[in-house]
């Protein structure tokens, strides 16, 4: 890809990697309300969308319909007592709608609302509830997000592989211990501490990455599915995402974008990108 941008007043042209991620609406399915003590924060009301796909009761009980509009009541009423610390959404992801994943279980998770006070985010989470949003109502070219998903799982490693240490030298490469770490500590303390690199579950964790720049947001993945489709995908169909640089995790596997929480200052502007490469994926 090369992208033109202007930096100090000078015009440049950089090749820039990317990633594409298709990125499907989500539907909202309850707003809930959060009360805050000495223990922490605590949810003390929700609210459920009248109308929800059938498909979510795959991953939770559905709760009964008929109570979206006592619910909002109640949250109301909360609100004015002044028991609410936070109001947020619970959304639910769509995996029929990705003809690449072949998934039927929706993923849910509680995603924050940004306004000024509980009184605004209230009122925009009922404009929202039981609705689509897209990735357009969100985020825009050229913002800075943070990535989160679950890395590729390796399985149990070893601690050459897992931690990186190097393999024996000399002599005690000979005595079956190649790829063995030298000691577990001292004699005193008489424990082995955390910080002694050991085998174990290597991947398939969560992590996420900070300060990640939206090249691009469209909706005709023509655009950027290359010549025979993404290997171990396929083709893009819909909306999607060019993110500079990559993002965790394999192929077909969630990956959730919100607002970056070490945000750089300086505002980067939207790219102008001169070029997709298309080219076979394939060899």
């Amino acid at each position: 890809m090369l992208e033109a941008f202007n930096q100090i007043n000078v015009m440049l042209n950089a090749k820039l990697p990317e990633i594409s991620i298709e990125t499907p609406a989500i539907r909202v399915a309850a707003v809930r309300a959060y009360t805050e003590d000495s223990t922490g924060e605590k949810a003390i009301a929700e609210a459920w969308a009248a109308d929800l796909d059938s498909e979510l009761k795959r991953r939770i009980p559905i709760p009964a319909a008929g109570n979206q509009a006592e619910g909002l009541e109640n949250i109301g009423k909360l609100i004015e007592e002044g028991r609410v610390s936070d109001i947020r959404a619970v959304t639910y992801t769509l995996p029929k709608s990705l003809t690449g994943v072949p998934k039927k279980v929706p993923d849910i998770m509680e995603s924050g609302i940004s306004a000024k006070d509980l009184g605004a985010k209230f009122e925009y989470a009922k404009s929202i509830l039981g609705n689509l949003v897209n990735v357009t109502d969100v985020f825009k070219n050229g913002t800075v997000v943070d990535t989160a998903a679950i890395t590729i799982g390796k399985g149990t490693q070893g601690p050459v592989k897992r931690w990186g240490i190097q393999l024996q030298k000399g002599k005690h490469s000979r005595q079956g211990s190649l790829r063995q770490i030298g000691t577990l500590g001292s004699f005193n303390p008489s424990r082995v501490s955390w910080r002694v690199p050991q085998m174990g579950q290597t991947g398939y964790h969560q992590r996420t990455e900070f300060n990640k720049r939206i090249l691009k947001i469209g909706s005709d993945g023509e655009e950027v599915t290359p010549e025979g489709g993404f290997i171990n995908y396929g083709l893009v169909r819909g909306d999607y995402v060019l993110i500079k640089g990559s993002v965790p995790g394999p192929s077909k596997r969630l990956i959730r974008l919100r607002d970056p929480i070490r945000a750089k200052k300086a505002d980067l502007g939207e790219p102008n990108i001169l070029y997709i490469s298309r080219e076979s994926k394939q060899g």
